[in-house]
């Protein structure tokens, strides 16, 4: 049964993939049709009109691509399901399985965010950044189904590693959304944005929401880290050892600490906020990366040095 579920979780997440795909597709066709063609020069005047934005051109292709990212996010979320099934407990064992749970998380966290803003002119990116995750995933760091290591057959493997999951998809849709404040920015101090632009919000709307997302996740990571301690007691006998894991996971703490500081004592605003807060976002993908891959210390889990 087990091996059932595990095909079920392949072929799951493969679908995913091929749907997130056409959502890619989909967003790209809306960007690169919703761009009239400048009309003919003007028999009196012989000017030439300026290319613009007609989105209501491709509103429909809005909507399936959002559809299919529901329908890939869907996918995707049984992918990790039947992946928990196949193991017999949560899909957190390795790195193949962060990844997946990671991916799902980010989907989650841009769909949840679209119920309330308008982050379609997001959506290329999202399921370009998902179809990337997901295949570094199948081809690099996929491993077999197996039990859990003795050091995480706890309960608070639930409690931490979910928290910190769901911490990840908002810091770096955050981050995304502060990247796109630099990169407008940039244009605008040139002149006036790329015409395929000028449908994201404006920098202050930018700004804003990216700081609303870190301020409403960062109790949880405050909880996650936390949790982290406790169950250290719990496996090692101690609540802080300073292992790579622990302290890059405290640098992040630190590094989103200081970006809310920043707003909320001294008014940071625009550039230097969104530089801060890539900068804290970077330490969370270092140590989701570099230390689960290649760090060393307790929290040596990727499962990458097994067959």
């Amino acid at each position: 049964m087990q091996t059932t579920w595990a095909y079920i979780s392949n072929y799951s997440i493969y679908s995913a993939m091929a749907v997130f795909a056409l959502s890619f597709l989909a967003h790209a066709f809306e960007t690169a049709w919703a761009v009239r063609s400048p009309e003919l020069a003007d028999s009196a005047t012989g000017n030439t009109l300026n290319r613009t934005f007609d989105y209501t051109r491709t509103e429909r292709a809005a909507r399936i691509a959002t559809a299919m990212m529901v329908l890939a996010f869907l996918f995707l979320f049984a992918g990790v399901i039947a992946r928990g099934l196949s193991n017999g407990h949560v899909p957190w064992g390795n790195m193949y399985e962060f990844s997946i749970t990671g991916a799902f998380a980010f989907s989650l966290a841009y769909l949840a965010a679209l119920r309330k803003y308008d982050l379609r002119w997001l959506g290329l990116f999202i399921s370009f950044s998902v179809l990337l995750t997901l295949g570094t995933a199948i081809t690099l760091l996929y491993r077999n189904s197996a039990p859990l290591v003795p050091a995480l057959k706890s309960t608070w493997l639930i409690i931490h590693v979910s928290t910190a999951i769901i911490c990840g998809g908002i810091f770096l849709l955050a981050n995304v959304i502060a990247g796109a404040y630099l990169f407008l920015e940039r244009y605008e101090e040139m002149g006036a944005r790329p015409v395929w632009a000028l449908r994201i919000p404006s920098l202050e709307t930018l700004d804003q929401l990216s700081y609303r997302l870190v301020a409403f996740v960062f109790p949880l990571w405050t909880f996650s880290v936390i949790a982290g301690a406790i169950w250290a007691e719990s496996a090692w006998g101690r609540y802080w050892g300073w292992d790579p894991k622990e302290t890059w996971a405290f640098i992040t703490w630190v590094a989103y600490a200081a970006y809310l500081h920043a707003r909320v004592t001294i008014g940071w605003r625009g550039r230097r906020a969104a530089w801060l807060c890539i900068f804290a976002g970077s330490t969370f993908l270092f140590n989701y990366v570099y230390v689960n891959v290649w760090g060393t210390g307790k929290h040596t889990y990727s499962g990458l040095n097994q067959k």
